[in-house]
């Protein structure tokens, strides 16, 4: 029967499927040395375009900074959003530090080294340019295929291992490639739709809906890590996935209500015995459904765009705040206290430091890797762990999951931060020591 529907596809169909399936694994996952620069080609094409901007790549960050501030005043339903307004505070914030940094104005201690120049030349318009042109490729892993044959192999493990339905499979691979904000757009749906319960709802928010791969590209660069970036990325997603079948099976995930509000519960048949063949199938049906390849591609950019101009203003807003709260505070040092003892045990060089960074993830992902960026190599590997895999931060995530119907508190979300950090760094410390050591 498989080879059957296997059959009906066309020869086009197949060159979809395989053809730009392999082209969006390329431009992500295979490193080509140009100039004597290896990286990723996503990451040199980056690096031409900010090299041709010249000095002018901060005007365009500017220019994406006051659209990102515009966006909410513009678009009246975003102000009904829970916390919208204060977020539109910390973008006006964003569009004023962005100006400070740009003419140089402003109190002295922002135009530090480490501050604001920091931000703006190693973060800001790095991101405003790898979010955009990351977007138009991850089209081609996320529309054609590969998306779906990956959710049909690992439909199998989801329940035993994350104690959530197969379909689930599919939320865990868009985060990862694609992004948080499509992952809790799907999740939200099924959950409204009964199709989640409420723990497996907020498992899948708070497990699986991390940062996308384009993300990551910054944090690695932020970091110096491309020249590791395979083992970087998948280490990550592997310790990620670790650490949310633990936090599954303990408090305060453990504890919400597991019964699904409707009788459409997911029909836990096994696949075929032929299971590659079937993911193949739905690998084809895939590519034979997308849209036309400039419309998607066009569709993708304009995505990729608004969430560009969503989180730059707030990551120089809070990644301000956030920095001179580490560098003026005790704050962070306070908090890092409580995950000392777990670096401790394992002797690392700098864990002091990655213990104060870990704690100011709570507030921007980016933040660990900017702390940590002149640590010794182990370090900075598990810095950029800790930068994705704890997955809740309050200048983006923590805010988009109150905004659903997934009844998850803020308590209950700085309890599952914590767990998830804790048990990151338990993961992740042992893994860079072995690997990158």
């Amino acid at each position: 029967m498989n080879q059957q529907k296997l059959s009906k596809h066309s020869f086009i169909h197949w060159c979809k499927f395989i053809g730009l399936s392999s082209i969006g694994f390329l431009m992500f996952f295979i490193p080509i040395n140009l100039h004597g620069v290896k990286s990723i080609p996503i990451d040199h094409i980056v690096l031409w375009i900010k090299h041709g901007m010249g000095e002018y790549a901060g005007f365009y960050a500017l220019v994406m900074v006051i659209a990102g501030t515009l966006l909410p005043i513009c678009n009246r339903s975003l102000l009904q959003k829970p916390g919208e307004k204060y977020f539109l505070g910390l973008k006006c914030l964003g569009l004023l530090l962005t100006v400070f940094a740009l003419f140089e104005t402003g109190p002295a201690l922002l135009h530090e080294p480490d501050v604001l120049p920091f931000l703006l030349n190693k973060l800001v318009i790095p991101v405003s340019l790898i979010v955009p042109v990351g977007s138009v490729f991850l089209m081609l892993l996320v529309s054609y295929g590969l998306l779906e044959s990956t959710g049909v192999i690992l439909h199998r493990i989801m329940m035993p291992i994350w104690r959530t339905p197969g379909r689930s499979a599919i939320d865990a691979v868009a985060s990862f490639v694609g992004s948080y904000s499509t992952a809790l757009l799907i999740t939200n749906r099924l959950y409204i739709n009964g199709l989640y319960s409420a723990r497996q709802a907020a498992i899948i928010a708070t497990g699986f809906s991390t940062v996308s791969a384009t993300t990551m590209i910054a944090i690695a660069k932020t970091l110096n890590l491309m020249e590791i970036w395979n083992l970087y990325f998948w280490t990550t997603l592997a310790v990620t996935f670790m650490v949310t079948a633990i936090t599954a099976r303990i408090p305060p995930l453990s504890s919400l209500n597991d019964l699904q509000r409707c009788n459409a519960q997911e029909k836990n048949k096994p696949f075929n015995k032929q299971l590659l063949k079937t993911a193949l199938e739905q690998g084809l049906q895939a590519a034979a459904n997308a849209p036309r390849l400039t419309k998607n591609l066009l569709q993708n950019l304009k995505d990729g765009i608004i969430m560009t101009i969503t989180i730059i203003p707030t990551i120089m807003s809070i990644g301000t705040i956030g920095l001179l709260t580490a560098k003026y505070t005790p704050v962070f040092d306070w908090i890092g206290y409580l995950f000392y003892p777990v670096i401790w045990i394992w002797g690392i060089d700098s864990g002091t430091a990655l213990a104060k960074a870990s704690a100011t993830g709570l507030t921007e992902i980016f933040l660990p890797a900017m702390l940590m960026q002149d640590a010794n190599l182990s370090a900075r590997f598990a810095a950029g762990i800790v930068c994705v895999s704890p997955i809740l931060f309050f200048s983006a995530s923590i805010p988009c999951i109150l905004a659903t119907s997934i009844p998850l508190t803020v308590r209950q979300l700085i309890l599952v931060w914590f767990v998830r950090t804790l048990l990151t760094l338990a993961l992740a410390i042992p893994i860079s020591l072995f690997l990158v050591n």
